[in-house]
């Protein structure tokens, strides 16, 4: 499925170009990540806005390098592999971002847990398999965040339970977009959008005006359920939809309830808006466990965070701070 289509579209708008040598520079591309890439640049030149793009290109590659859970050679794939025996060694990259990942935990009270991975690498959304119960009990222990012990003077990780898995597959992405951002600025782009799956940030405006950014229907890929206008910010949209398949009438899906070990079903779509993509990626996912009214008070309690959910029974909820900016599309 394409995630990004899944997830949110961006409503372009038409508007006439001021400079007579500028111009938008867009590349889309598959398979970096698991997911779809698509970045766009407003660039002097032809030659600026490629440049821009093939470094934001290898560092996303670069990143899905070293944090795959499918890549053998992974830094991640090797900490799964050995942290259960013994500390190891890994990148100041990678002891951030899982520091980060901690934070998260913390402040969700567990509801974010990358350890959720001890019975989530069960699932496949490609055969359409899942544990049965008994593996998933054996496994459940494994998934909690205080497994992890992070040595931040020897720079290691080491798992106190021995079936612990990580994978930061809800806040890698994220990071992704956010590293992009930094490198697009360093290239002189003030004006672009970013995307990898779901999560997106838009930098600047579009000629003039902002990004009108479409929140999708879950259950309609061709519709949306509300737009808004953005500028300078992030946004992550996940939903029971992108990866997913049917067993018995029940949807089983790649949002994982670190409690039960089950897919989280409380909404059905989060969409988080705030000032990194790797803090919305982070957020967008605990709507599904904390459920929508605990989630809404969560974000109230953050400087900087909105949010769009949708419950399991199709209603659209806002946080306070975009009541006069929402546009609902939603009949």
């Amino acid at each position: 499925m394409n995630c990004f289509r899944a997830c949110c579209i961006v409503l372009w708008l038409l508007i006439g170009v001021s400079q007579a040598h500028a111009e938008w520079i867009s590349r889309v591309t598959e398979g970096i990540m698991g997911t779809r890439v698509t970045v766009e640049v407003w660039a002097t030149h032809a030659q600026q806005g490629n440049v821009a793009i093939d470094a934001v290109l290898t560092e996303m590659r670069r990143i899905d390098a070293a944090m795959s859970t499918y890549k053998p050679s992974s830094e991640v794939s090797q900490v799964n592999a050995q942290a259960g025996r013994q500390p190891v060694k890994i990148s100041a990259e990678l002891f951030n971002l899982i520091n980060q990942s901690l934070e998260f935990s913390r402040l969700t009270q567990g509801a974010f847990d990358i350890t959720y991975a001890s019975v989530g690498f069960k699932y496949d959304f490609i055969n359409h398999t899942g544990p049965d119960q008994a593996t998933v009990n054996a496994l459940l222990p494994a998934i909690n965040y205080r497994h992890l012990k992070l040595d931040a003077k020897q720079q290691t990780i080491a798992f106190s339970y021995p079936a612990v898995r990580i994978d930061l597959g809800g806040i890698a992405k994220g990071y992704a977009v956010d590293r992009a951002l930094l490198i697009l600025k360093q290239q002189g782009i003030t004006q672009a959008f970013i995307s990898a799956g779901g999560d997106s940030y838009v930098l600047g405006d579009r000629q003039g005006q902002l990004w009108m950014v479409g929140i999708r229907d879950p259950d309609d890929a061709s519709k949306v359920i509300a737009k808004l206008p953005l500028s300078n910010v992030a946004f992550s949209t996940s939903g029971d939809y992108e990866r997913y398949f049917d067993e018995g009438g029940t949807r089983i899906h790649h949002i994982i309830n670190p409690s039960s070990g089950r897919p989280a079903s409380n909404v059905r779509s989060a969409t988080i808006i705030a000032d990194s993509a790797t803090r919305t990626d982070g957020l967008s996912k605990t709507a599904f466990v904390l459920g929508a009214e605990a989630a809404l008070k969560l974000y109230s309690q953050l400087s900087g965070v909105e949010a769009i959910l949708v419950t399991p029974q199709g209603k659209v909820l806002y946080s306070q701070g975009l009541a006069t900016r929402i546009q609902s599309v939603r009949q």
